[in-house]
This record gives C-alpha cells, structure tokens and sequence, in this order.
C-alpha cells in the first residue's frame, strides 16, 4: 500500500511540478519535502494541509489513498480585508487559504447568530494568534 510520501510525489508528478516548485509553494524546503517523498520524515497535519491545497489534494486521498464522494464546493471567496492583511504582510497564496480555513473552522463552530464581517485588524489578531500557538 502506498505511503502519504507516495501519493504526494505520485500527485505532484502527475500535475508536472517539481519538488522545487511544491516546496516553495507550500513553503517547506525542498529537502524536507524530499525526506517526507521519501518516507524519512514525518509530517504534521498544518504541513500535509498545504500540500494538500498546492497540490489540488484531498486530504483523505494523501492520508489513506482513499477517494471520498466528492461534495459540491464552492468557489473559494478571499474575503478584501483578508486579501488587504495578506498582501500588507506578504502572506502567500498558502498562507492566506490557511488563515482563512482557520477563521472558517472557528465561525463553524460557534452559534448560527450573526456574525460581523472582519475587518483587517480582525485578520491581524487572528493570524498574530494562531502563529502565537503553532509557531
């Protein structure tokens, strides 16, 4: 069976990228990205995610080769005063799909009362306490 190394180098061989270009995409070094291929690294689940988004991966499939029933996605909509954060920090593309994952996770979890959109400073907070936590 193969391995989460496998099936990311079978991906992204798939869709003609190079390690280089993978691993500057998804902010990782190439070394690293080449340990993990190769099954002599482990990876965390953040990492695994954007490797995931980069390569245009479900995680289920990069974890357990499994192919999930894919549901209906909506288009990803980058929010101006997150598109504003991002660009004022020079925030990846990544980056910027992580932080709003990460806001979208958090608001799915709370009440379905209405909520204020976020404003820049808002996305400041978040990301300035998230890199608090995983950094």
């Amino acid at each position: 069976m193969p391995t989460v190394g496998e099936r990311i180098r079978e991906i992204r061989e798939k869709r003609g990228m190079t390690q280089d270009k993978l691993a500057e995409a998804a902010g990782l070094s190439k070394s690293f990205l080449s340990e993990v291929e190769n099954d002599k690294s482990n990876i965390s689940s953040r990492i695994l995610l954007r490797i995931a988004n980069e390569l245009g991966a479900s995680m289920d499939y990069l974890l357990d080769g499994t192919v999930k029933e894919a549901l209906e996605r909506e288009p990803v909509v980058i929010p101006s005063a997150l598109s504003k954060y991002a660009e004022k920090v020079n925030l990846t593309y990544a980056e910027t799909r992580e932080l709003l994952d990460a806001h979208n996770s958090v608001i799915a979890r709370r009440s379905s009362r209405s909520l204020k959109e976020f404003t820049v400073d808002d996305w400041k907070r978040l990301h300035t306490a998230i890199k608090k936590v995983f950094d």
